[in-house]
């Protein structure tokens, strides 16, 4: 959950990786833009979200598990968020993640 009104769906090993870095970005205050590509029922576009220490987050896994991270890729994913163009959502393998928005009354 964003900002208590968006709800962004990533599969969980993707979220729990993403949630590392920004976790860790928000524990030093520091702001940032978070990119991903949209599922095709949303049109297949691309979102951008500010995230910021101010504004709510919540992270919401399907399974009971933690998934196993990968030590490389948080490193890419924070070395992308630590850049001009933000933290781009990609997986293991560097390709763009999709994930699915949803707003409240929308």
């Amino acid at each position: 959950m964003y900002d208590s009104s968006t709800q962004i769906s990533f599969e969980d090993r993707v979220l729990a990786h993403l949630e590392v870095v920004i976790v860790s970005k928000l524990r030093r205050k520091e702001s940032f833009a978070l990119s991903w590509r949209e599922a095709s029922e949303n049109g297949d576009g691309r979102t951008t979200i500010w995230i910021d220490p101010s504004i709510p987050l919540r992270f919401r896994y399907s399974g009971s598990r933690l998934p196993s991270l990968d030590r490389d890729w948080v490193e890419r994913l924070a070395t992308a968020a630590a850049s001009s163009s933000g933290l781009i959502a990609i997986d293991e393998d560097g390709q763009p993640v999709t994930g699915s928005t949803h707003e409240r009354g929308m």
